[in-house]
């Protein structure tokens, strides 16, 4: 019961799919704002994380919900928990 506590408070992070790197991962991309240390402007970042799909669901486009897990391979300590929006084909975007 303790373990299951503990895994639901993983870090959990909303993200769009940038490419299909192998089988089994993807590369997460994770925008988010930050202020400048002495202007204190308000500056774009962004986070580029490896992340498991084990059932390959995940296409380039679409946003992913991601979790923190242990270490899987030497980059990827993410897996996919669920697709949250399915990116558009190209040929929807064109007409």
């Amino acid at each position: 019961m303790e373990t299951s506590q503990n895994r639901n408070q993983r870090k959990r992070l909303i993200g769009v799919v940038a490419s299909r790197s192998g089988d089994k991962t993807i590369k997460v991309v994770y925008y988010y704002k930050t202020p400048h240390p002495l202007y204190k402007k308000e500056i774009k970042r962004r986070t580029v994380v490896h992340a498991h799909d084990e059932d390959n669901v995940a296409k380039v486009g679409d946003t992913v919900e991601i979790m923190e897990t242990r270490p899987l391979s030497r980059t990827k300590r993410w897996c996919v928990l669920s697709v949250v929006q399915t990116a558009l084909p190209l040929t929807a975007v064109k007409e």
